[in-house]
């Protein structure tokens, strides 16, 4: 079996799934993406799938897959980004053929072209108190170009791709200007420190991981100097996210995680708001399956938001979850 979890699809992370999916090239078995499995029988499916509907286009087939294996959302929507995925790269392995995409715009990833608005702004050097109150704005539409030119700008990551459920945020301060940049995506297939913690078996896992949201970007904008800043914006976030989640996506998290670079920051400000450390990763990318790959070593972070987490995250079924008002 093949496992690929793609929940952070940047260039990175497609070349080690193009990786794992190799093997398939000669002999079609069951893989686990994005954290579901597909048998053997259902990927023969998906293979006539793209044969049957080709006329209807990649989205047409990727929403009829979505139908007939029930992949979907706690919230009951479709699974269609991911099973997109899914289909580029078995395409890519020669193991089915998609119909030409039919150009509607542009071409290829998003690029973040920086203009004016993200350039840096006067110092805010100043008491906690005199920015209150904060206020933090979830990302649409209309101000989504410039969350993405400030991530890309100032982040020492960069702008990610988001894959699946994820919810980005601005925080303002009471006199309007933008102080941080916030993403919430979700979490990591597998980390010792936090599964041993949880104490949840592979199947329990699998099952409930959807209930962990990961802290991927926490950006202060560098032109703010405020003590005591970040760690107020996560206690404040930790307060709104469950609530924002339940609202787009159907069902309310029970933990937060995060992964920090030890070799950049001490991660005060997450100490400071009451995360608990748990130890660190091994230093390999949450892509390698060999063993390998030595990759930058960081700390894990988890915050509850549930006095019973572990117990709730190893239960064999998932709570039941609410989908009053969920888009």
């Amino acid at each position: 079996m093949v496992r690929a979890d793609s929940d952070r699809a940047g260039p990175h992370t497609r070349h080690l799934l193009a990786r794992l999916f190799r093997p398939l090239m000669n002999n079609l078995t069951a893989i686990t993406f994005c954290g579901r499995r597909f048998s053997s029988d259902e990927l023969a499916l998906i293979r006539q799938a793209a044969v049957d509907y080709a006329p209807l286009g990649i989205t047409e087939i990727a929403r009829t897959i979505c139908e007939w294996l029930d992949w979907k959302r706690p919230n009951g929507r479709l699974k269609n980004h991911e099973c997109r995925l899914l289909l580029e790269q078995l395409q890519h392995h020669g193991l089915l053929t998609l119909p030409a995409l039919q150009r509607s715009g542009q071409r290829g990833p998003r690029t973040v072209a920086p203009d004016t608005r993200s350039d840096p702004q006067p110092p805010i050097h100043c008491r906690l108190a005199d920015l209150k109150p904060l206020r933090l704005t979830l990302i649409d539409h209309s101000n989504s170009a410039l969350w993405r030119q400030l991530i890309q700008r100032y982040h020492y990551l960069g702008c990610p791709v988001p894959v699946g459920a994820h919810l980005r945020y601005f925080v303002h301060c009471a006199q309007g200007q933008i102080l941080a940049c916030l993403l919430w995506t979700s979490p990591a297939w597998k980390m010792a420190a936090r599964d041993q913690w949880i104490g949840w078996s592979a199947p329990q896992r699998a099952r409930n991981l959807q209930y962990i949201v990961n802290n991927s970007r926490f950006l202060i904008l560098p032109w703010v100097r405020v003590k005591g800043l970040a760690s107020t914006i996560l206690a404040r976030s930790a307060r709104l996210l469950p609530h924002d989640w339940s609202q787009h996506y159907g069902y309310t998290p029970l933990l937060l995680e995060t992964l920090v670079d030890v070799t950049r920051f001490n991660a005060t400000c997450y100490r400071a708001a009451n995360w608990i450390a748990l130890g660190e990763t091994t230093g390999r990318g949450r892509m390698d399956r060999h063993h390998k790959a030595r990759g930058t070593l960081k700390r894990i972070f988890v915050f509850p938001l549930n006095r019973r987490v572990q117990q709730r995250l190893c239960t064999t079924d998932p709570p039941n979850v609410s989908l009053t008002n969920a888009d």
